[in-house]
């Protein structure tokens, strides 16, 4: 499944939701939904006629603590889980574009709140990267190379996540002929 975030959103965006009162729970498990924001920058050692593209991803720093992580909250009863990571992804990073398949779904315990989690990640391609968002003032977002993420990244089920995303990304592109922006996006619509 794909979908693409739709622009009239904006305004209504601009404000993230707060408290657990709608949030969603598995056998007392709180759940909680992100993708890894990425997007294909032309690689400088190439040459121009060679299409060879460097894959980014976007990271944000954590309100809570030191680290860096992939945007993720909690998954609410009004929505699919699509929809909340997508929603999550635009109030914690204020990026938008398309939304991937599920790279899986994990079981982690929280630091803060000693309690168990289960999350699932998407990937998201970047298509729009906004100057204003709600968490603008709490959070910083940096994009970087797949290793870099993979060393400031402080949550080992993201880190899981992102060899998926590459694993995935990298298979897709062995597997189709033609131009890559078109085997990106021909590869996305039949569902990453």
């Amino acid at each position: 499944m794909v979908a693409l975030i739709p622009q009239e959103n904006t305004v209504a965006a601009l404000v993230s939701r707060t408290g657990r009162h709608m949030q969603r729970y598995s056998k007392g498990r709180r759940q909680v939904v992100g993708c890894i924001p990425y997007r294909y920058k032309a690689s400088k050692q190439t040459s121009l006629k060679d299409d060879a593209q460097e894959l980014e991803v976007l990271v944000i720093s954590s309100q809570k603590g030191k680290g860096m992580l992939f945007p993720k909250g909690g998954w609410e009863q009004d929505e699919s889980k699509e929809g909340a990571a997508s929603r999550e992804t635009l109030e914690e990073a204020g990026v938008r574009g398309l939304i991937g398949c599920e790279l899986g779904d994990w079981s982690f315990k929280s630091k803060s709140h000693d309690s168990f989690y289960e999350g699932y990640m998407f990937p998201l391609l970047v298509q729009e990267q906004l100057d204003f968002w709600p968490e603008k003032n709490l959070r910083q977002r940096i994009w970087m190379n797949v290793e870099e993420a993979r060393e400031v990244c402080q949550h080992w089920w993201m880190k899981e996540a992102l060899d998926r995303l590459v694993n995935r990304l990298t298979t897709q592109q062995q597997n189709h002929q033609g131009p890559l922006l078109e085997s990106r996006t021909e590869n996305l619509l039949a569902c990453i």
